[in-house]
């Protein structure tokens, strides 16, 4: 670790089209942005080259995937290096023919990439139906080193799962990031919406806290209609934000509106946090060999 205080900023976006290079230019002002703030990192939010397409299964949205690296990774690449900060993305991959992934692309001050992360978790749910395009990751939950420290990127779907946070942990995570997209359906209650976010909220900071360490989380924001004829469509509900080590809320954005968010991590505090809080010396890891089956039947 380069410094014991950290500036991060994140992208809260609303996307229009499938226009990949328009989307990439409005990324690219915001990141901008945060740079001239001082932001050392930055964080994306999930698949902001398009609109979210997995609301309907079509083949013809395969077109939108492309190679890393490729003409998307070189773009924000040459971003990356000519700021030079440390940027995490999320692309569509063609990995081959037929192959596809959802892929966190992370820079490290250069063109280079200096490592990947494949979405391991892939809901299939009414408007999220993911299965389709995404096949599931293989690289594990390994974190990604940089000159600002480990990173440990895990995507979306993958935030609602303690054992991705508690692996990225254990293998050295400095920071978990989160780049997201997820909203409401149009037709559920108020209420009904307020408990989905709080929830998504709670389970973010609840791996803050069980791993004594901070978490950015960037969603994307807005309304997308469905190509399904009679479907509500999604309200993406932004409320990107960064937590502490403790789950204490740093930064927090708006659920309507796109913006930026800048949020200073102090990395010694999170050092601190640990040795009052030894959670990692006090688990019984002889006790946890059921964490491997799918469910634990009563015989």
């Amino acid at each position: 670790m380069t410094a014991s205080r950290l500036k991060v900023g994140l992208v809260q976006q609303a996307i229009k089209s499938n226009n990949k290079r328009e989307n990439w230019q409005a990324s690219a002002v915001n990141i901008r942005e945060l740079a001239a703030q001082g932001c050392h990192c930055v964080l994306l939010q999930e698949l902001h080259s398009s609109l979210y397409f997995c609301q309907s299964e079509d083949v013809n949205m395969f077109d939108l995937a492309e190679p890393i690296p490729g003409e998307g990774s070189e773009f924000f690449g040459k971003l990356a290096e000519e700021l030079q900060l440390v940027l995490i993305t999320s692309l569509f991959e063609k990995r081959a023919s037929g192959l596809y992934h959802n892929t966190a692309v992370v820079f490290d001050k250069s063109v280079e990439i200096a490592g990947i992360y494949r979405k391991m978790h892939i809901p299939d749910d009414p408007g999220f139906y993911e299965k389709f395009y995404f096949t599931p990751g293989d690289l594990g939950f390994t974190p990604i080193s940089t000159s600002i420290g480990k990173l440990g990127v895990l995507v979306c779907w993958d935030q609602w799962y303690p054992e991705a946070a508690r692996l990225m942990a254990m293998a050295g995570a400095d920071i978990l990031f989160y780049p997201t997209a997820i909203g409401w359906d149009p037709h559920d209650s108020d209420e009904e919406q307020q408990r989905q976010q709080d929830a998504w909220v709670t389970i973010q900071r609840s791996h803050a806290v069980a791993n004594s360490l901070p978490v950015v989380v960037a969603n994307r924001v807005g309304f997308e209609a469905s190509p399904i004829a009679g479907d509500p469509g999604i309200q993406f509900w932004g409320h990107s934000f960064v937590a502490g080590a403790q789950g204490e809320i740093l930064a927090l954005a708006s659920d309507e509106k796109q913006q930026t968010l800048v949020s200073e991590i102090d990395l010694h505090k999170t050092e601190q946090i640990k040795r009052i809080w030894p959670y990692f010396r006090d688990r019984r890891i002889d006790a946890y060999k059921d964490l491997n089956k799918r469910w634990i039947d009563d015989k």
